[in-house]
């Protein structure tokens, strides 16, 4: 059985009674919204309805962002996402005796404004799969039905991530220094913190074990 197929056959398989919540975890730029994109759209083709939140709708607007430092690493790993939002809006109304209603962003990360979008019904047999960094950090793993880590190697990592965001960083080099400084240097801290390769359901050996050929 393929990687992605076992996945797909181990989340479907899970029915708490209300929608299961599955985080999609990894360091920066390892592929986890392409995960979660993958994921949502197999559990569609099964007939289950399927729900994707990215944690781009739940960061902190830059001024608490940047507040310790536009190149800090503690900085991104404490300031850079609203948690506390993020089980507000989704995790806790799609738990038990939660209210069935979410909104998937606080905040338009372009603009950096917040917004207030309308709430929107889930199914109680829905998936909601969230994908971002840090999703084992303490609380979260209490509101965590099935949680997944994308364990993409980080020079792999780095290397798509300057290929994805050398235009927003001002070039390949700075975009390789801000991933060294600042992005990757947070996912450390985070990797020696919570070790989240032992706290996630299921570890995934990068994205391309579930992209390679064969995968259907």
């Amino acid at each position: 059985m393929s990687v992605g197929n076992d996945m797909v056959r181990d989340v479907l398989s899970r029915v708490p009674g209300h929608p299961l919540r599955v985080a999609i975890d990894g360091v920066t730029a390892s592929g986890k919204s392409t995960c979660a994109r993958w994921l949502v759209n197999a559990v569609a083709a099964q007939g289950r309805p399927s729900v994707h939140v990215t944690m781009d709708g739940f960061h902190h607007r830059r001024a608490h962002r940047y507040r310790q430092g536009r190149a800090s690493a503690l900085g991104y790993y404490q300031d850079a996402y609203d948690f506390g939002a993020l089980r507000a809006h989704v995790l806790i109304p799609l738990g038990p005796n939660g209210s069935g209603a979410i909104r998937r962003r606080i905040i338009d990360l372009a603009t950096d404004e917040p917004v207030d979008d309308p709430l929107e019904p889930v199914p109680a047999d829905a998936i909601v799969v969230v994908d971002g960094t840090f999703l084992h950090r303490t609380p979260l793993p209490d509101h965590w039905d099935y949680t997944v880590f994308v364990d993409t190697p980080m020079d792999v990592a780095r290397s798509r991530g300057i290929a994805r965001d050398a235009d927003v960083l001002g070039g390949e080099m700075a975009a390789g220094t801000a991933f060294d400084q600042r992005y990757h240097a947070a996912c450390r801290i985070y990797l020696d913190e919570v070790n989240p390769r032992v706290r996630a359901t299921r570890v995934l050996p990068g994205i391309d074990s579930l992209l390679s050929k064969g995968q259907n």
